[in-house]
């Protein structure tokens, strides 16, 4: 109970020492160096729609490919 008791006393004083730390109020906004870096992610996203699409669509194919394959057996037979 003690060992608890001091880890979290220490939790707590990092936690307060970590919000004296940030200024309050004094930024001024993104830069264009920000803006630049999520558009650099929001890129790499949208370039993984496009093989996911592919993927999806010949998943699609595949399923519904096997639907006719597998009706087709069955009236062979």
């Amino acid at each position: 109970m003690k060992n608890t008791m001091r880890g979290l006393g220490w939790v707590l004083v990092w936690g307060a020492s970590a919000a004296y730390a940030a200024p309050a109020g004094s930024g001024e906004g993104v830069g264009w160096l920000g803006y630049l870096f999520a558009g650099f992610f929001a890129v790499i996203i949208v370039t993984q729609l496009v093989p996911a699409a592919i993927l999806f669509v010949g998943m699609l194919k595949g399923i519904f490919s096997a639907r006719d394959r597998k009706a087709d057996t069955v009236s062979v037979e």
